[in-house]
């Protein structure tokens, strides 16, 4: 608010600005959380209505996750939106075993996330999760999404012939130049939205070159509601949950942080029940994530930004925002819209955006680890080996047991166990 007063976590807003206020939460976290789909279905081989219905099931888990997380949950101002530390694992699970093998990974991991925060165990395990072992972790989440983004700016996945590299790296590169001018030099809440304005521009180069393709669009009805399990009985294949518990992992590590910054913005106090019931509330949402098709969700830190830069901290704005993203996921044509983004836009936003999530694990090494010998030794360990378990082919790894092949086809696994082994060995 522009005169500077502060709203707090109880307090209501005028219901006009509250709409607006909501809608600008769902704008702060619309890009990352439409790539999420949008980059596991195109990298998995979804057709277009596919990766259309998969982003219509993912506004309706993040709209419902939102209201647990602000009724039920923490009960903070936190909207929640799908993780890209899932990214990894739902494409290697997606792409082998199919999406009915992700809901059911998602199904048992958001179980088991919801029996950590319900019986209180975040505070028992929290001691394994140290920040050298957080970092190389995240960093490694990047470092593994690196080729993905790469293969969207020349359009491999649509094209691998190769005819049409001139447009698309014309495109990926507009589509990234846009996105890193407006992160570095817009101004108030505009600043908050460069995923959004650089699709949004990024696509009508597309349009203009003829890259994007609008038929899906017709043909979609006008609105609809996403049926449960659209991609068939949940398969509960062991490799898949153990793939995507490190994901888990991850995404309680950021949410607890996330917790500790909003309730300093918000000036309200945190107590291990707000942490426990969050994360409850987050597995639960995982659960539903998965029986509704979509991706696993996860806290956003990019709307607690926007509550600090607001300074209005209110669960009523949050709640409104997470019923304009149900409701947005009852119009089809909108998610098909958003399913003909085409991949150099992808690979435009990707470039950024999966570098961004390496150098904050950078930092966070950096602010919080001292680098000593043994933390760099620590470091570089899981580095290597979480870099170079996955480039192991896929004829060789059938020699392991499969579930240890799993692990070794997912970077962030490899390097977050070892960083956790080498951390509680070398005291």
């Amino acid at each position: 608010m522009s005169n500077g007063m502060r709203v707090g976590i109880e307090e209501k807003v005028e219901i006009k600005k509250a709409v607006l206020l909501g809608l600008q939460h769902v704008l702060a976290m619309f890009g990352a959380t439409v790539t999420v789909p949008l980059v596991v279905g195109t990298a998995i081989g979804l057709q277009m209505h596919e990766i259309a219905l998969l982003i219509q099931v993912v506004l309706l888990a993040m709209g419902i996750a939102t209201l647990l997380q602000t009724t039920v949950g923490s009960r903070y101002p936190i909207v929640q939106g799908s993780s890209f530390a899932f990214i990894p694992g739902l494409i290697s699970i997606g792409g082998k075993l199919g999406l009915a093998a992700v809901e059911g990974a998602l199904i048992v991991g958001g179980l088991l996330e919801a029996l950590v925060g319900g019986f209180r165990i975040i505070g028992k395990v929290k001691k394994l999760f140290s920040p050298v072992v957080t970092g190389v972790t995240i960093m490694l989440i990047g470092f593994s999404l690196a080729n993905v983004a790469v293969k969207y700016t020349f359009n491999f996945y649509a094209d691998p012939s190769g005819a049409s590299i001139p447009k698309a790296t014309l495109i990926a590169l507009i589509t990234f130049a846009t996105t890193i001018y407006i992160a570095l030099r817009g101004r108030g809440s505009l600043r908050a939205m460069p995923v959004v304005i650089g699709a949004f521009v990024g696509y009508i180069v597309s349009l203009a070159l003829g890259m994007a393709d609008l038929s899906l669009i017709k043909e979609l009805p006008l609105f609809s509601i996403p049926k449960p399990l659209p991609w068939g009985t949940p398969t509960f294949e062991a490799t898949a949950v153990i793939t995507l518990l490190f994901a888990f992992m991850v995404s309680i590590i950021e949410s607890v942080g996330d917790y500790h910054a909003i309730s300093a913005i918000a000036e309200a106090p945190i107590e291990n029940t707000n942490i426990n019931r969050g994360i409850m509330s987050e597995g639960i949402s995982c659960m539903v994530a998965g029986a509704l098709g979509a991706c696993g969700t996860t806290s956003y830190s990019e709307n607690i930004g926007l509550v600090a830069l607001t300074k209005v901290a209110s669960r009523q704005v949050v709640q409104i925002g997470g019923v304009i993203l149900i409701l947005m996921s009852l119009i089809p044509k909108f998610s098909g819209i958003l399913a003909s983004i085409p991949a150099p836009v992808l690979g435009g936003l990707t470039t950024a955006l999966y570098g961004m999530i390496s150098v904050t694990g950078l930092r966070l090494i950096k602010d919080k680890v001292e680098l000593n010998d043994r933390n760099t030794l620590i470091i570089a360990s899981a580095l290597i080996l979480g870099l170079g378990a996955p480039q192991l082919p896929p004829e060789f790894l059938v020699h392991f047991p499969k579930i240890i092949g799993s692990i070794l086809e997912s970077g962030m696994a490899v390097g977050a166990l070892t960083a956790v082994i080498l951390d509680q060995i070398l005291r």
